[in-house]
């Protein structure tokens, strides 16, 4: 199958992009410059995988959720919270409905490029306290994306069923080089290392038993996951 792939330049967009290339046509990538702290770190390195194999990389500025939504994930916000990712003060980083804007401005990129399906990192280990992360709202999501193109396009979520720590294995196994990928919200000269991002980024190198190849400025113990009830 035809699919373009979102591709933030993370490690799990990365580790999805190796993993497509295994299974389907990648004829685009797809970035988002929406004015976040961390987009000017992660997205060359969406560039770099993308030119590596000899695919066409959309970068699309999205300028107005930076002026208009409130997230301190974004450059108009305050100051990123730091500790676990599941925890509760994570929440300040949410950018509403990030996800549902993403995903109808790349459906439509997606059915111009010839695309037959869209790629998505989304995995088991995203949390509750993210509407657009939701499995409900990604099923919603894919029968909107379905029944309003031509094309009939398919959201695919390869790692739906993986953690992080299984994504970054899977990535290792594919080649990915995680040096050349960004995760830290607080956007930095290099990954701060304390933030949800690079706690998580951190936890799953150690549980997938993968070398970590990524510079911190702090190593803080990390912290146990919150208690769900």
């Amino acid at each position: 199958m035809k699919v373009a792939v979102l591709l933030s330049g993370g490690m799990d967009s990365v580790a999805a992009l190796y993993q497509a290339r295994e299974e389907h046509e990648v004829v685009s990538t797809l970035s988002f410059d929406y004015g976040s702290k961390h987009n000017h770190k992660e997205i060359p390195f969406a560039e770099h995988h993308s030119a590596l194999h000899g695919i066409i990389h959309h970068r699309i500025p999205l300028h107005f959720v930076n002026d208009l939504f409130q997230s301190d994930l974004l450059k108009s916000g305050g100051e990123v919270p730091e500790g676990h990712y599941a925890a509760e003060n994570m929440k300040k980083t949410v950018v509403p409905f990030r996800n549902g804007i993403m995903l109808s401005i790349a459906a439509g990129v997606a059915e111009s490029d010839g695309a037959k399906g869209i790629v998505i990192a989304a995995h088991a280990g995203d949390h509750a306290i993210y509407p657009d992360c939701r499995a409900s709202f990604m099923e919603s999501m894919a029968a909107a994306i379905r029944t309003g193109t031509y094309a009939e396009i398919e959201l695919l979520r390869p790692f739906i069923g993986m953690s992080k720590a299984q994504i970054a294995a899977r990535g290792a196994e594919l080649g990915v080089d995680f040096s050349q990928t960004w995760s830290c919200y607080k956007g930095g000269d290099i990954h701060c290392g304390a933030c949800g991002t690079c706690i998580e980024r951190r936890e799953a190198f150690m549980e997938a038993g993968v070398k970590d190849p990524t510079e911190y400025r702090d190593l803080p113990e990390i912290p146990s996951a919150p208690c769900v009830s």
